[in-house]
């Protein structure tokens, strides 16, 4: 098969679950437009349908329309243009949508960054990709308005979560958690929302940038293969793409429908399949900024929606209810898993739960990864494969690789590659990562290595099998234990670290550190705090090291590498004898 890459050509990759798709369906037409004009294309047809629910307040596509039209104004009266990179660091909320589709509007790029990220993480964030402005959520303001200083930023939009706010919710947070929030007085690099959406109205322009499908959209952020932090440029046609897949998958949503849009936007799974492809096939999104795992059961019983994605701790947390009896799903068409593996045993007891609350769904999972915008692999509803993360998406190509970026037979492990119109354009000035993550095959196409071991059975249905890459992931989001291990020694009492994943209730997994010290130091009440400060400095919130364990040595392999299986391995064991014990 060389020569298809030595000629320039393509082969088209093998896709045995074509069958189960209709004729024409992995023929996948993506039209060269831009995300926002994909967006108003399809809004056009239920302008007076209701777009968000935002704590009960209701904006319909005709008015989201005029938000972030107004909006795209906006930000071209402050000097906002083609190919500027302006960071969205925001959780669910409308302006963070609203300022999502109006940068694309005019050519901008949005850089999507989590809020909960470390100071010194978003600095480099921000000097990293070039950012020149930011809108950002008013709480985080005293948290950065120092490290934001050091780069290239000039204006910060400021968002009060409760400017979108129905009259009495808004009133209601201003007088508790608003009064908390300490704000900027007399500075001109800060403006509040409502005075930076008041320049669009005085400003006139029509201007609206004509946006290919291969041009760069947005930037959103992953570990790379490596564990060092990158950005991963989507392109409009990624986004596009992941819409026109939802209106074959997703065939029994209806125009109107609720779809709870409780991940985050920052995360592609949030923004990509929670809120985006929602938009464009006239879904009701309901925005959930922030909220609990133990509330999931409260949210579903109150909105009711047909639509529901989330990570495995979310359906735990949910059958852990005590709320039990008041419970019904029966309105819910579609619920999907993803972000985390969802075990046999869980997703058993989660359809088993289902059916008992009156729902006719089962549970399905779906496989992506922000490189592709986090969504490329879902099983079906009415084909029973327990274990699976189901077939790709229409013209969407999973294939199983070796080593050597060869195809493995049906049934034998490799690495989980994907190929398609979902695929990133690479990673933002970083050619290094880019080549390592993404390789043309010898039949000419570009693959993307995902870093992930799987199995194909005949059919095209897709096992995960594991992890090539060290990984932990809780709630949904990945974190890479030598991020941590580089944090922790630079500690000048810490010699040697190693982290690994431990079970959490509703977390799935969180880290905990085995540590070595360095003679002359000894483990204290003292330095375990310093180590906390130094991670919460360098780390994202959600990347906190939950146990600390300090020994004399660590395990290594044959080769001289710390052991962290076994270290896992060990303290597995210790945990099952504990339990063991309570039960006794």
């Amino acid at each position: 098969m060389k020569f298809f890459r030595f000629l320039g050509f393509k082969k088209k990759p093998k896709a045995p679950w074509s069958k189960y798709y209709k004729k024409g369906d992995m023929n996948l037409y993506i039209p060269d437009i831009s995300l926002y004009d994909n967006f108003k294309r399809n809004m056009k047809k239920y302008p007076n349908n209701n777009a968000f629910d935002y704590f009960g307040k209701k904006t319909t596509y005709r008015e989201l329309l005029r938000e972030v039209d107004l909006c795209a104004n906006s930000f071209l009266s402050y000097g906002i243009r083609k190919n500027d990179v302006v960071t969205i660091c925001m959780p669910n909320t409308p302006e963070g949508v609203i300022s999502f589709l109006a940068l694309n509007k005019i050519g901008a790029i949005s850089n999507m960054l989590h809020p909960l990220a470390s100071e010194n993480e978003i600095r480099d964030d921000l000097i990293n990709t070039g950012s020149v402005m930011m809108v950002l959520i008013d709480m985080d303001y005293d948290k950065l308005k120092n490290v934001i200083e050091e780069t290239d930023v000039y204006k910060i939009i400021l968002v009060r979560p409760s400017d979108s706010m129905p009259f009495l919710t808004k009133v209601g947070y201003n007088l508790s958690i608003g009064l908390k929030t300490k704000l900027p007085k007399n500075n001109s690099k800060y403006v509040y929302w409502d005075q930076f959406m008041n320049s669009g109205k005085d400003y006139k322009s029509d201007y609206h940038f004509l946006g290919r499908k291969n041009s760069p959209a947005v930037m959103l952020h992953s570990g790379g293969s490596t564990g060092s932090p990158k950005a991963i440029v989507l392109s409009n046609g990624n986004f596009i793409a992941l819409t026109e897949q939802a209106k074959i998958v997703f065939d029994e949503l209806e125009v109107g429908d609720k779809c709870l849009s409780i991940m985050p936007i920052f995360h592609g799974f949030g923004l990509g399949v929670c809120v985006y492809a929602p938009l464009c096939v006239g879904a009701e999104c309901i925005l959930i900024p922030q909220f609990k795992a133990q509330e999931f059961d409260k949210i579903l019983m109150k909105h009711r929606p047909e639509f529901v994605i989330g990570v495995p701790t979310l359906f735990e947390a949910m059958m852990k209810s005590e709320r039990q009896d008041r419970i019904k799903l029966n309105y819910i068409k579609y619920i999907i898993s993803g972000g985390d593996t969802l075990s046999l045993s869980l997703e058993k007891r989660i359809n088993k739960y289902l059916s008992e609350h009156g729902a006719s769904t089962r549970i399905v999972q779906g496989y992506g990864m922000s490189e592709c915008l986090a969504a490329v692999c879902l099983g079906f509803k009415n084909i029973l494969e327990y274990g699976s993360i189901g077939i790709p998406f229409p013209g969407c190509y999973i294939g199983i690789f070796n080593e050597s970026d060869i195809e493995v037979p049906y049934g034998s492990e490799g690495e989980i590659c994907i190929s398609g119109p979902n695929v990133m354009l690479g990673y933002y000035n970083n050619e290094k990562e880019t080549n390592g993550a993404l390789h043309i095959h010898d039949d000419g196409n570009v693959w993307l290595h995902s870093g992930d071991l799987g199995v194909m059975d005949k059919n095209g249905f897709i096992k995960y099998t594991g992890r090539l890459k060290r990984l932990i992931v809780t709630s949904g989001y990945n974190v890479y234990p030598v991020q941590i291990e580089e944090v922790l020694e630079k500690h000048p009492a810490v010699m040697l670290s190693s982290v690994v994943g431990i079970p959490h209730p509703y977390k799935q997994e969180v880290p905990k550190a085995f540590i070595v010290l360095n003679k002359g130091y000894r483990e204290t009440e003292e330095l375990v705090k310093e180590l906390k400060e130094l991670c919460s400095k360098n780390l994202p919130r959600y990347a906190k090291v939950y146990e600390y364990e300090f020994r004399k040595s660590l395990p290594r392999t044959m080769v001289g590498k710390v052991d962290f299986r076994k270290l896992q391995e060990e303290n597995n064991k210790l945990r099952r004898e504990e339990r063991g014990k309570e039960k006794i």
